[in-house]
């Protein structure tokens, strides 16, 4: 299938800021369309494109050899575990803290075991013999960073959590899953002491890896990272999913097309404040703050005009033609704004589950402000779908 994207976009596949785009164009190295985007087919010489176009990810997909097991810790709106089962997984147990967040799971999946409170209460021996502990645990710091930190150093914290459960359960294999950030927070030292934890619990670590949704079906650009290890007395082979072959937009997120059988469903969405409104209007599609004139740039960035930086995430407006920015948990405070391409309001509630790959006929408990926090921090389906199925072959590789 022909896909043509825009500079935006190809600069999202190449890793690169759009300048280095711009950059190549002038020396010739891409060569955009008479419409200015980028026929995919005609720049395989770029690696990740190449990768892309080349890729036999739906040939990589496996069948689960028998009935696979998982336990989920912070399981949140379900994100993770909707991807996991999709990929061929049977939830064993869902942890999750939020009230509301645990509603989400009851309402949606009944038969779901789902434990609602403090993970620090289980007793993880209860899920001896199962195959996977899975879990996005939230990173704090930790307050002796820099020493040697060993299993019960990380007390306090809910990494500590997620590694006594490995400790006490005895899995096969786990999946942690976390933020980008983590691989530089507090200059490398956190994710340093996670693995030599991880790797002190009696587990083959396999090297963490940032994973992209919009090279796994995701329209968005959520970059998560993902560390994957295996029980030191067992053996497989492990490979990291395979990018799909197209990226998809926020068209194909909201309309009808291969992503979702129909347009986006109506839903209630939270407004902009009239003055904010006011200036969100002025922003074209795909712009941002720097497209105001600069009068507006000053009154509405203020003081922190001076050191502003990228601020790329204040007064965006949305593009149909790329893949959403990363969702947050308000689409409507100032510097985190969303706006819709064409109305200048936010992204609705459905809109923001569909970003997130989650299905139309997922429903979110809670306030309005719950729901969308929920979704938005919640790992992409599909993207946890792909991690599964390569988790899926890992587990087929360890059977006799």
């Amino acid at each position: 299938m022909k896909q043509a994207v825009t500079e935006a976009a190809l600069a999202d596949i190449m890793s690169v800021p759009k300048t280095v785009v711009g950059r190549w164009r002038e020396m010739g190295k891409v060569t955009p369309q008479a419409d200015g985007k980028y026929d995919l087919a005609a720049h395989t010489h770029l690696p990740p494109v190449e990768a892309m176009l080349t890729s036999t990810w739906r040939e990589d997909i496996e069948q689960p050899a028998r009935d696979y097991s998982c336990v989920e810790l912070f399981a949140g709106a379900g994100g993770m575990a909707l991807g996991l089962e999709a990929a061929g997984f049977e939830s064993e147990c869902l942890y999750e803290l939020d009230r509301d967040a645990c509603n989400t799971l009851r309402r949606n999946r009944p038969y779901w075991n789902v434990y609602e409170g403090d993970v620090s209460d289980v007793d993880f021996t209860r899920h001896r013999g199962i195959d996977v502990v899975a879990g996005g645990f939230p990173c704090q710091a930790f307050s002796d960073a820099g020493k040697r930190m060993g299993f019960h150093d990380t007390r306090g914290t809910l990494f500590y959590e997620f590694a006594r459960a490995i400790k006490e359960a005895r899995p096969r294999v786990f999946v942690g899953e976390n933020v980008r950030g983590l691989i530089t927070h507090d200059k490398g030292r956190t994710l340093g002491t996670i693995k030599q934890v991880l790797t002190e619990l009696g587990y083959a670590l396999i090297e963490p890896e940032v994973l992209k949704g919009i090279f796994h079906r995701v329209p968005q650009k959520r970059e998560r990272l993902f560390l994957i290890g295996v029980r030191n007395d067992l053996t497989g082979t492990f490979k990291w999913p395979s990018p799909c072959h197209r990226i998809f937009t926020l068209r194909d997120a909201l309309h009808a097309g291969e992503l979702y059988p129909t347009n986006c469903p109506k839903s209630f969405g939270v407004s902009y404040p009239p003055k904010r409104a006011a200036i969100l209007k002025l922003i074209p599609p795909g712009g941002w703050w720097v497209d105001l004139p600069e009068e507006l740039q000053r009154s509405y960035l203020g003081r922190s005009i001076d050191t502003a930086g990228g601020m790329t995430s204040t007064a965006r407006r949305l593009s149909w033609d790329e893949p959403a920015l990363t969702l947050v948990c308000s689409p409507s405070q100032k510097q985190t704004e969303r706006c819709h391409p064409d109305e200048t309001r936010p992204l609705t509630l459905r809109e923001y589950a569909r970003i997130q790959t989650f299905p139309d006929d997922w429903g979110f408990s809670g306030t309005v402000r719950s729901r969308y926090k929920q979704i938005g921090n919640a790992v992409p389906c599909n993207l946890a779908e792909a991690v599964g199925h390569s988790v899926i072959a890992l587990l087929n590789s360890m059977e006799p």
